[in-house]
């Protein structure tokens, strides 16, 4: 199996939606998309995902399937701090936070990172769990059973499909990590992914085992090659 996880285009927050730029984003991917077929088509809730998915759907004539598990909005409840004005930012956004992230001590607890003190006050924990049962339980669908601690899947069917899922950066920073068993604060710190950004990964089966490997993370290629804005955020030229 091929997995693609496509962040949504350029978008309005408020009201949910995609920018001019957020359109030809998503027209972009799906071109590329559309040179060797996805079979299933995959997207969150939200509707700034959902028209990023469009034009793929349109290309290839195939319907959608909408997963309100991977919509921003839960993870943005569970995986936020609170500052002391009541806003709410991110924890890899949050300057404070990602100070604690790099921090040998908490580096120490590993995947029980939401032990250390200075976050005690929130419930991370429940957070992580849900997106990890919810993970688990969507790969199970796709045939694939998490063997939790090791980043590797049981093979209950083999599947030679191509799976795109369209979604978000806040949900899926904690869905890649979850996916792959690497603990969350270690993939926020060290791996991101721009607007349309695709990331793959390869599902191979090796004796009725499978280990995700990942063949690209957040590429734009597409982007480039429709001549769009290759920046990040709107903010990094590369």
């Amino acid at each position: 199996m091929l997995f693609f996880y496509i962040r949504h285009g350029d978008p309005i927050y408020n009201p949910d939606s995609l920018t001019p730029l957020g359109k030809r984003q998503a027209e972009a991917v799906a071109k590329r998309l559309a040179l060797y077929g996805v079979d299933q088509i995959y997207a969150s809730t939200s509707n700034r995902a959902i028209l990023t998915a469009q034009p793929t759907c349109e290309l290839l004539k195939k319907e959608m399937t909408l997963l309100d598990f991977c919509h921003e909005n839960h993870a943005w409840e569970q995986l936020t701090v609170v500052k002391e004005n009541g806003s709410k930012n991110w924890m890899f956004h949050d300057p404070e936070t990602r100070r604690l992230f790099v921090s040998a001590e908490l580096l120490k607890l590993g995947s029980r990172w939401y032990e250390h003190p200075d976050l005690k006050a929130y419930n991370f924990k429940a957070g992580i769990d849900r997106i990890q049962q919810e993970a688990d339980n969507f790969l199970l669908t796709l045939g694939y059973e998490h063997i939790p601690g090791t980043g590797a899947y049981k093979v209950i069917r083999p599947n030679e499909e191509r799976i795109a899922l369209f979604a978000h950066q806040g949900f899926g920073l904690a869905f890649l990590s979850c996916m792959l068993d690497i603990s969350y604060p270690q993939f926020t710190m060290h791996f991101d992914m721009g607007h349309t950004g695709m990331t793959v990964i390869e599902f191979k089966e090796e004796n009725q085992i499978a280990m995700p490997r990942v063949l690209t993370l957040a590429s734009d290629s597409h982007l480039y090659r429709e001549g769009l804005p290759t920046n990040y955020q709107n903010e990094i030229r590369f």
